[in-house]
């Protein structure tokens, strides 16, 4: 019989992440299945497998490109902790973030048993203290037990398996300590996932499957938004963004966002952190990461607390964070795209998943998405989910598109309004030249501004307010009764007062909309309508 090892290795962290995540995978479903606490919106299982699969991204990377040695261990368990902080996903995947960062913070310095007890504790208590009002019977309360159960220390195996065994204990006494699980009849379902994170530990270590926890013995009753919120209906909207900030930025930050909503929770370090809060007020929240820092990979929906999903939803990709906020506060379910990094099938996927809806309406609104966005599209009609893809190529037709529509209408009548709407809006965007090269209109130089009509490059200017103006009366020459203009945040705000004076001036039946993008995207785009 094998000796066990005593101390975890590269290679053991990557059995470690590896089968975690495909212990998430397994139970995914079923940890859906039971989520009824912060919010029953039916997602914990799939946030948790996000996280980790972000976690185990990154460890592979680290593995990536060597010639037979393996990485130092260290950087693999900084590599997983990284990476699940920056993929972290709802509240209980930003949490499990955070004990994996706690985590790592002491097995750099050691892999032994008696660190890894210590490495628990760590986490439990980081954890702890990156959620703003801790409450008992929650995947909290089942990493102080884990921790607790190892704290003398031991051997490698010996630890991780009374880690396992205080969490799986737990877990099953969580309905007694949460009455939303007590009525509900489930465990919590972020414990139920840090639960099986534990046995893939002892799995890698052992080779053997730990005993999992009891299955329910009935379907669960699921709890409805007055369940959750003691009687009253929740924040309307989940935020989530990666923030760069100094510490004490940070800590402003998080008493501006307990004021404004519940579910805060804030983890990270060293200038980087990862925030989440449940509000009403989803533009609030953005700017008040504005203001601590530098937000991105902003991720806000719209929520649709559980019992049978939601009848309808949209789902668009957006470019700027503040447009992104302004179609979620319209109750779209919004996808960020950031300069350089269309969102992936993966994403489309999740994004339409979490709307918790049984009909969706896509509004990609790139060309260079539409692929991608018909294979998301297809992989979750395969799971029942009704979906409608608007072959939407530009933001301001998803604008045009979600301006109309009317969730109370028949889905095909409704799917055709807004495939109406975006259709009759024609598109333009200005862009700076990055380098020389050939256009359908000449050479451009670097600095040059391009003006891009319907995506073919119709002006070469040097200045952005007069390419703008030339781009917009092409535009207009063919008619149009509404213009729609997006400014992203670094574009002068004298640029929209410009155009919407010369509109007025030049179009007498023309009616002119500006809307703030925010950071991440185009320096202006324009519809017409």
């Amino acid at each position: 019989m094998p000796r066990a090892p005593q101390t975890l290795d590269a290679e053991a962290v990557r059995s470690w992440c590896a089968g975690a995540l495909a212990a998430l995978g397994r139970e995914r479903e079923e940890i859906d299945a039971i989520n009824v606490y912060p919010i029953a919106d039916g997602d914990t299982g799939t946030n948790l497998y996000l996280t980790l699969e972000a976690a185990a991204r990154a460890v592979d990377e680290t593995f990536a490109g060597r010639s037979g040695a393996a990485p130092d261990v260290a950087e693999v368990i900084r590599a997983m902790a990284h990476g699940a902080l920056l993929g972290a996903r709802g509240n209980s995947g930003t949490i499990l973030s955070q004990l994996l960062r706690g985590t790592a913070s002491v097995l750099a310095d050691g892999r032994d048993g008696d660190h890894l007890a210590r490495a628990l504790a760590s986490a439990a208590e980081a954890a702890r203290q990156a959620v703003a009002h801790p409450v008992e019977g929650t995947l909290l309360t089942v990493a102080d037990a884990a921790a607790g159960a190892c704290a003398g220390g031991g051997e490698l195996v010996t630890v991780a398996t009374a880690a396992y065994e205080g969490a799986r204990a737990a877990l099953e006494r969580t309905p007694g300590q949460l009455d939303v699980l007590r009525r509900a009849g489930v465990v919590d379902a972020g414990g139920r996932g840090l639960v099986a994170v534990l046995g893939a530990l002892v799995e890698s270590l052992t080779g053997e499957t730990p005993v999992r926890p009891a299955e329910p013995a009935h379907r669960p009753v699921l709890a409805t938004a007055e369940d959750c919120a003691g009687g009253t209906a929740g924040p309307a909207y989940e935020v989530i963004y990666l923030l760069e900030a100094e510490d004490a930025a940070v800590e402003r930050l998080r008493a501006r966002l307990d004021d404004l909503g519940e579910s805060l929770v804030v983890v990270g370090g060293d200038g980087l952190w990862n925030v989440h809060v449940h509000v009403d007020d989803a533009g609030a929240a953005v700017e008040a990461g504005v203001e601590a820092g530098r937000p991105h990979r902003i991720r806000i929906t719209h929520f649709e607390v559980r019992g049978e999903p939601a009848g309808r939803a949209v789902v668009a990709v957006l470019p700027g964070e503040g447009l992104a906020g302004l179609c979620a506060e319209a109750g779209a379910t919004t996808l960020l795209a950031r300069p350089g990094e269309p969102p992936s099938g993966a994403e489309l996927t999740e994004a339409i998943r979490r709307a918790h809806a049984r009909e969706v309406v896509l509004l990609p609104n790139d060309g260079d998405l539409r692929q991608v966005a018909a294979a998301a599209a297809e992989q979750v009609r395969a799971e029942g989910i009704r979906v409608a893809l608007i072959p939407t190529r530009a933001a301001v037709q998803g604008i045009a598109a979600l301006a109309v529509h009317e969730p109370d209408r028949r889905f095909d009548e409704d799917v055709v309004a807004m495939t109406a709407a975006a259709g009759a809006t024609r598109y333009a965007e200005l862009a700076v030249a990055e380098r020389q090269s050939f256009t359908s209109a000449g050479v451009c130089q670097a600095g040059d501004v391009l003006g891009l009509i319907e995506g073919d490059v119709a002006v070469i200017g040097q200045d952005l307010t007069d390419t703008a103006r030339t781009v917009l009366d092409r535009m207009l020459s063919a008619g149009g009764e509404l213009v729609t203009l997006v400014v992203a945040a670094d574009t002068p705000e004298s640029l929209a007062a410009t155009l919407e004076s010369h509109v007025r001036a030049t179009y007498l039946a023309v009616d002119t909309t500006t809307y703030h993008a925010g950071e991440g995207a185009p320096p202006l785009l324009i519809g017409v309508e």
